[in-house]
């Protein structure tokens, strides 16, 4: 910079310090009545009174900072027009009201008008990036963060009592539905460079390479039908939202990788595993891959992994086990527990799944339940148990149960659209659901940078 220029450029800084003088003195003056009173008032007041006129405050010094930083742009008289690059004359000065989380500001700026495109515009609006909307993008960014965790009218209420702005929950249904209408994995699963990347964090503190988990189920949602002006909407039904979860089960923590949960096909689904086990270095890790048995779940994860280890849900096998035992021993819960037990530590025997089919075929059926249930458990671990090797997998560093997509599930899908009363449509489920994925795979932001410009 040269000296020219920077003089030009202290002299501006000092002019804005001249004007935030004099806006924070016309501030002072509000607290003024709380030095007549008789009353003290308390540290709740002072801060109250603190409080209404930080907004103007730091509202008016945005506002002057950015004519300050910006005054070729906020004033210049020529302008080519953005689409066929003519040159314009200016029409006039316009005044434009923002908000952002400092509060309303209002700024000046030149506006021009090309009569062969039919479109207006002020070069400050491009210079400093603003939104189209009155909200500017960090109380939008703000508000969809707030609206991922509560209802939207709840999120409006908090939303002011933190911030001072105003945002209606229509506004916020109306900025949701923008923002989350385009959201695909592509989008909010994580590129293969953030991937790449926590991989080589997790392989720093590993002797072998680290066990990248991939487990796949879903979870029910309350969704309703479409209402139309003159048509009850009926009464609603749950569906299912199936989903992934990918981490890396590190010696101290899970790292997460991503998730993506959608109410939609099997086929779609399946297409955004293999979206993500594209971007993923499958030679830096050991895979495995954690189902409940679902034929169709396995065939998703092992196309899209086919090098993975393949590993049955500890936790499902134990709810055929515990149906066995209370259909068996149901005058007896003592004994129950204890054939519980038993099984289930043959299962981490080798070849274990082997000597607990063996048992089952051998044991009498007290009543016909007990038959149906030794039946439907000696079918699900014939069908399985190539995928249990529970000792083996626990001294490989692999883990044996769903808890990963558990919560996943539940802090993704659960917390938020399986509310009280709450029913949604398909579509804003979907729209809710990836707005969270993107939010927990840490890409909100950079959809967000997408979004606003």
């Amino acid at each position: 910079m040269n000296a020219v220029a920077e003089e030009i450029c202290q002299d501006s800084f000092e002019e804005l310090r001249s004007m935030a003088h004099d806006h924070l003195d016309k501030s002072l003056e509000k607290l003024r009545p709380l030095f007549s009173r008789e009353d003290k008032p308390d540290l709740w007041e002072i801060s109250e009174a603190i409080q209404e006129i930080k907004q103007d405050l730091s509202g008016a010094i945005v506002q002057e900072a950015a004519h300050a930083l910006h005054q070729d742009s906020a004033h210049q008289e020529v302008s080519s027009c953005p689409n066929c690059k003519k040159q314009l004359k200016k029409i006039r000065d316009t005044s434009r009201h923002i908000e952002t989380k400092n509060g309303s500001s209002h700024l000046t700026r030149a506006y021009f008008y090309c009569n062969d495109c039919k479109i207006g515009f002020s070069p400050l609006d491009d210079n400093l990036d603003l939104s189209q909307r009155r909200k500017q993008g960090d109380l939008q960014q703000l508000a969809l963060k707030f609206l991922a965790k509560m209802p939207f009218r709840e999120a409006a209420e908090l939303f002011y009592e933190s911030t001072g702005v105003k945002f209606s929950d229509e506004c916020m249904h109306q900025l949701f539905a923008s923002f989350a209408e385009d959201i695909t994995p592509e989008e909010a699963l994580p590129s293969a460079k953030e991937i790449s990347e926590e991989i080589a964090k997790a392989s720093e503190s590993e002797q072998r390479r680290p066990v990248l988990v991939v487990a796949m189920d879903g979870a029910h949602m309350p969704t309703r039908p479409e209402g139309g002006r003159n048509n009850k909407r009926g009464s609603g039904e749950y569906k299912e939202a199936k989903g992934f979860r990918i981490y890396l089960n590190s010696k101290d923590q899970i790292i997460n990788i991503a998730s993506w949960h959608q109410i939609s096909s099997k086929k779609e689904i399946t297409r955004a595993l293999q979206l993500i086990a594209g971007r993923i270095p499958t030679d830096k890790v050991r895979i495995g891959l954690i189902g409940d048995g679902a034929p169709w779940v396995w065939d998703a994860m092992s196309k899209a992994f086919p090098t993975g280890r393949q590993i049955l849900d500890y936790y499902h096998v134990s709810e055929y086990i515990h149906s066995v035992a209370n259909a068996q021993y149901a005058e007896d819960k003592n004994k129950a527990l204890r054939w519980v037990e038993a099984t289930m530590g043959r299962l981490f025997f080798r070849d274990g799944a082997r000597y607990v089919i063996a048992g089952l075929k051998r044991m009498q059926p007290n009543n016909e339940d007990a038959r149906e249930q030794i039946r439907k458990t000696i079918q699900y671990l014939e069908h399985n148990k190539h995928r249990i090797n529970y000792k083996g997998d626990k001294t490989g560093g692999y883990p044996i149960g769903s808890g990963g997509i558990e919560s996943a599930n539940k802090f993704i899908c659960q917390t938020r659209l399986k509310r009280n009363g709450a029913w949604w449509l398909k579509e804003n489920s979907n729209k809710m659901l990836g707005l969270k994925c993107a939010l927990f795979n840490g890409t909100f932001e950079r959809i967000f940078d997408k979004y606003a410009t």
